[in-house]
């Protein structure tokens, strides 16, 4: 693959994607979106629930439930990001055009290398951003998400460590719904050790994460500046409906089997759910809205990520 602004050696895309990890390379090092004074100005406006920080001396097991705290504001933990102990990450930045630019350029580049026209032509939809800013020392608990990921190192360095769940015995089925429904830590064991990616990024380098292979992250004698630019096929955006269905009926006291065993109560589920999900889509341009919903289709501890008061334990 010859792409300048996001490349990796042609065997990786040829072998290994969208299935397996890998190396990428990228040409965002000096963009001027990506420093901490366009950030700054970004923090100051996006809502209140698209920022999520906390201490970087969380463990790499952190339990969620405390998960320590840093007493600052949000604008504060960017402008003393060097001495703070925060890690913070920036969600959804693709509501800003200038962003939006940035992830379509990257994946775009992507696109054209496979000989993809346009990226819904290779399967790049429901593109989405995050931004993280993390001070020297901090880690990223071991954790999934539910997208596929290009994530790129931009400023600092950055330890990042994938591991192998095709045999689902890291995380299992139903660890795959917490994660992606309520919270997306993980419980790490050393024993997966064995079965991790391990590597070590400088700015220009970055890691490709396949759709729910767990990780977890820490950050160097620097701060940090990363950028996950993922995005969802057809098929993840199915599996996550049906495991965000199969988590709300199990609340109300209707256990529910995994995602593919089912086929026929899959495409049931599958539907009443869209059509939920259409009715409220209007409603979630609102901030408070969204909190609303969160709380009724996630279950209360949703909007964990409000917590303003400082905390102290592990």
């Amino acid at each position: 693959m010859t792409a300048e602004v996001l490349s990796a050696d042609d065997s990786a895309f040829a072998n290994l994607f969208p299935l397996k990890p890998f190396r990428i390379r990228h040409g965002f090092v000096d963009d001027p979106r990506l420093t901490l004074p366009a950030i700054l100005d970004l923090v100051k406006h996006l809502p209140r629930d698209r920022i999520e920080y906390n201490s970087g001396k969380a463990a790499v097991s952190q339990d969620p439930s405390s998960t320590p705290l840093v007493d600052l504001s949000p604008e504060d933990v960017v402008q003393k990001i060097e001495t703070a102990g925060a890690w913070m990450v920036l969600k959804r930045v693709e509501a800003h055009p200038a962003y939006r630019a940035l992830l379509e350029e990257a994946l775009m580049s992507v696109a054209r290398a496979q000989g993809h026209r346009s990226l819904a032509e290779a399967g790049f939809t429901d593109i989405q951003g995050f931004l993280f800013v993390s001070s020297p020392g901090s880690t990223t608990p071991f954790h999934l998400d539910s997208e596929d990921n290009f994530f790129i190192q931009v400023h600092g360095e950055k330890f990042f460590n994938v591991y192998d769940n095709e045999d689902r015995s890291i995380a299992s089925e139903d660890q795959i719904e917490h994660a992606i429904t309520k919270h997306r830590n993980l419980k790490f064991e050393e024993s997966f050790e064995a079965r991790g990616m391990h590597n070590r990024l400088l700015p220009g380098e970055g890691v490709f994460v396949p759709y729910i292979w767990p990780h977890w992250v820490r950050t160097s004698d620097t701060y940090s500046i990363s950028v996950a630019i993922t995005w969802k096929t057809a098929e993840v955006k199915r599996r996550n409906d049906l495991y965000v269905a199969n988590s709300m009926l199990r609340d109300r006291g209707f256990p529910q089997k995994a995602p593919g065993t089912s086929p026929g109560w899959d495409a049931v589920k599958l539907g009443a759910f869209r059509v939920m999900a259409g009715i409220a889509a209007p409603l979630r341009k609102s901030e408070s809205l969204r909190k609303v919903i969160r709380s009724l289709v996630l279950g209360k501890d949703a909007n964990y990520y409000y917590q303003d008061k400082k905390k102290t334990g592990m």
